[in-house]
């Protein structure tokens, strides 16, 4: 049966995203590659919410760890019977799927705040650091001549529209292929079920 090899699938695509997400969170630390501005605490609130490090990473490479180790799991076996302990792991296989549910449900609900609310730069204006863009609602991703309101960082706007769009879509992607986890898991773990129970009926 595909369930397993299915989870499998799913958890390597995970494993790549989560690593993904971890990078473009660190990225966003260091705009430009300098370092300045985060040991000058000069980073927008969202950067430092770690959705792409913890939610979209950390929470995430837990159920791709699960999924990819599926096929050395057993946990319920029982007479010998394997597809009692294919059953168990791959409803077990759901809870960590909720998990990756929940950190890249995270990614994703900052990252958009971090798009809507805008950077937070030294303005030519007011001479001061502060959010330009945070009345504007989202609306100065597509008002590109506003976007030189940015003095410092170089290039900030660009840089964090960049990024957080990407963790967006990262976070939208781990979340549709844990809930396709769940949906796997759930018909596997049944179908393995009504397998074993069958053979225990046999064997008693």
């Amino acid at each position: 049966m595909c369930f397993g090899r299915c989870a499998r699938c799913i958890g390597y695509k995970l494993l790549v995203l989560g690593l993904l997400s971890i990078v473009a969170n660190i990225l966003l630390y260091f705009p430009n590659g300098e370092t300045r501005f985060a040991s000058e605490h000069h980073l927008g609130k969202y950067v430092e919410c770690l959705h792409g490090i913890l939610g979209g990473g950390f929470l995430v490479l837990i159920p791709a760890a699960v999924f990819i180790g599926l096929h050395n799991d057993d946990c319920c076996g029982c007479f010998g019977h394997e597809d009692c302990g294919k059953s168990c792991a791959m409803l077990s296989s759901v809870l960590a799927a909720f998990i990756g549910i929940l950190g890249s449900g995270y990614c994703i609900i900052i990252s958009a705040l971090g798009l809507s609310h805008g950077p937070y730069c030294f303005t030519h204006l007011e001479r001061n650091w502060m959010y330009p863009f945070t009345e504007s609602s989202g609306g100065y991703l597509f008002e590109y001549n506003k976007w030189s309101a940015c003095q410092e960082p170089h290039n900030i706007v660009q840089w964090n529209v960049t990024l957080f769009s990407i963790l967006l879509v990262l976070g939208g992607i781990e979340f549709i292929l844990c809930f396709i986890q769940i949906i796997n898991g759930i018909l596997g773990g049944l179908q393995y079920k009504e397998l074993c129970c069958g053979c225990l009926n046999v064997v008693g």
